[in-house]
């Protein structure tokens, strides 16, 4: 039997219009969209198909509005799919979360509070001090350090997410990403800016810590059904108090995704679905292995 990976994507794949179809398609979609309008207070689902893309945007709700379309986009894969091949689950940054639900560590109610949570706590993490992410294109990770030294001053800067080849995201004061993008410039260096609230996964998200990690001791806590991939080393967990702990570092640890991976590719795995919005990890995924098979499931 085929060996395969799901991965979900995180902050940055929403899209206003999503999960608009699927609901259409699916009870169980539609189900789960429900169940969140109660743990949320608010309808979701109206954001996500509706808008406005400012308010889809915000951390607080863009997280959980990528969580619950990406596991309703599970729920009509599985449906048809055989889990029976899946060996491992992953996902970037929010999209561990996702992961972890799907390997039944926590309930799908649990998930979405912690979601909730994280969002709420990084919120207010980024609004605590100015700071953004920028991503460098078309440069190794010796490279990157190299300009991120000359740009960082007193500053907090560092490299946040490792993507894959050529495409690492710095991550800091918004002083200091402001200096990196001139100097990338001035240079000739490809650079985006990335629309989010602050520097995630860098020490500016210390504040956010106690917070999650009050909320990650409240959820009830589950063996995982699969190997979870934590996105801090690289490496699969079947400990819960392993993966909550390495949930709270997260926060400020960088995404090692390439090497993850790279990790999964060499442990065997032969196939990988992409389950949520967008399609940006099979994008990371054939710069990382051009030949690797990856299907996308849409939300």
């Amino acid at each position: 039997m085929v060996q395969a990976a799901l991965l979900f994507p995180g902050q940055g794949a929403q899209y206003v219009g999503m999960a608009g179809e699927l609901v259409q398609q699916s009870a169980a979609a539609r189900a789960l969209f429900e169940q969140a309008r109660e743990v949320l207070g608010y309808d979701l689902l109206r954001l996500c198909r509706e808008g406005p893309a400012e308010r889809l945007n915000a951390t607080d709700v863009s997280q959980p509005a990528i969580y619950v379309a990406s596991l309703a986009a599970y729920e009509q894969w599985r449906q048809e799919a055989n889990e029976a091949a899946v060996a491992a689950v992953a996902g970037l940054s929010l999209g561990e979360y996702t992961a972890c639900t799907v390997a039944g560590v926590w309930s799908f109610a649990d998930g979405l509070r912690l979601v909730q949570e994280r969002g709420r706590a990084m919120q207010a993490a980024a609004e605590a001090a100015p700071s953004g992410m920028l991503s460098i294109l078309g440069l190794q990770a010796n490279e990157v350090e190299e300009l991120i030294a000359e740009a960082r001053g007193p500053d907090v800067l560092q490299i946040a997410n490792y993507l894959c080849p050529g495409n690492l995201v710095a991550s800091g004061s918004l002083a200091a990403v402001e200096r990196l993008e001139q100097l990338a410039q001035t240079r000739g260096i490809r650079t985006v800016r990335l629309a989010v609230a602050g520097a995630f996964h860098t020490p500016l998200m210390q504040s956010a810590q106690p917070c999650l990690a009050q909320a990650l001791n409240q959820a009830a806590w589950h063996k995982p059904r699969f190997p979870v991939w934590s996105n801090v080393d690289a490496r699969p967990h079947t400990d819960p108090a392993e993966i909550q702990k390495l949930l709270v570092q997260q926060l400020t640890a960088p995404v090692r995704w390439e090497e993850t991976i790279r990790a999964l590719l060499e442990a065997g795995v032969e196939r990988f679905y992409e389950i949520g919005p967008g399609r940006v990890l099979a994008g990371l995924l054939k710069r990382i292995h051009r030949k690797a098979e990856i299907i996308n499931i849409a939300a």
